[in-house]
């Protein structure tokens, strides 16, 4: 767990060896290719919800509220 974690939310370092398929992220809306490093964020009370985010928009989330799409 990293230090961008909070008490609600488990954050993970996803290495480019480990990202085997793109994801959307939910702060920008834009791809996270296959083999890019990037975080993967799990709320510990519905841990169903993970999303995967850019290491920037994951930073700036409080400047920049996520849309209703899905970021999985």
């Amino acid at each position: 767990m990293w230090n961008w974690a909070d008490e609600d939310t488990e954050v993970r370092r996803m290495q480019p060896y480990e990202a085997r398929k793109p994801y959307l992220c939910p702060g920008c809306q834009q791809a996270i290719p296959a083999g890019t490093g990037h975080l993967v964020t799990v709320p510990k009370p519905a841990p169903e919800e993970r999303r995967h985010w850019h290491h920037g928009c994951w930073m700036n989330r409080q400047r920049r509220r996520p849309t209703g799409r899905s970021g999985r």
